[in-house]
């Protein structure tokens, strides 16, 4: 099974990732990691990206992609999960034809729904619990609301990260995401179109739910 996956910062698509990934034994691919490993790796096509890191250029797509399908083919040769790409409808649209030509299907296409005030404020309201960073805390949701400045959880200190709280980046972050000319919703909606071809299928989850709903619901569309 291959997956591509997309939802803002803040809308739990990393948890919903995850529970993906152990279900079906995934590989979970995340665009930032395939640089990594290929420069890490000194592959030819990991030298090419670092030259134009090195010179803070972005690195253009007839690069990436080939990175992005060397690592499909090899990681995620008993199916693969991708997040975060393609990030705009260009890159969406050459993904596509690139898969195509690989003979490389793509079963599904799930977007994870969450209006952007409430993308951000889950951002800006999460938690860290100095005992365990995986207990879930986050004063703007309910579900998880800490007790005071004490984990929910466990009773342990509580802190945030600095990046969680600068409101300006998660600004930046969310509108290259939320655009839906040439941004990732763009890219989002590339694939919708497709699905209503035939071509693939495409999932929406509600990301106000709970984990175990959206989890509940994401599993049953998933045949």
């Amino acid at each position: 099974m291959n997956i591509l996956i997309f939802g803002p910062n803040g809308s739990g698509k990393g948890t919903q990732g995850n529970l993906i990934k152990q279900k079906y034994n995934l590989a979970h691919i995340e665009s930032g990691a395939i640089f990594r490993e290929h420069i890490g790796g000194g592959t030819e096509l990991g030298k090419k990206a670092k030259e134009y890191i090195d010179r803070g250029d972005l690195v253009p797509d007839d690069i990436t992609i080939p990175m992005v399908l060397e690592t499909l083919k090899s990681k995620g040769k008993d199916g693969w999960l991708l997040d975060g790409f393609p990030r705009n409808m260009v890159q969406a649209q050459k993904l596509w034809d690139a898969l195509q030509a690989e003979g490389l299907k793509l079963d599904y296409v799930v977007e994870i729904l969450l209006p952007r005030e409430v993308a951000k404020n889950r951002i800006m309201g999460r938690r860290l619990c100095k005992e365990n960073n995986n207990h879930p805390n986050n004063i703007f949701i309910d579900a998880i609301k800490p007790n005071g400045d004490k984990c929910r959880v466990c009773g342990g200190e509580l802190s945030s990260r600095s990046d969680d709280q600068d409101e300006a980046a998660i600004n930046k972050r969310h509108d290259i995401y939320y655009n839906t000319e040439n941004g990732t919703l763009a890219a989002a909606y590339f694939y919708k179109k497709l699905a209503a071809d035939g071509k693939t299928s495409y999932i929406e989850l509600n990301g106000e739910g709970t984990i175990d709903s959206i989890k509940e619901t994401l599993l049953s569309r998933l045949a």
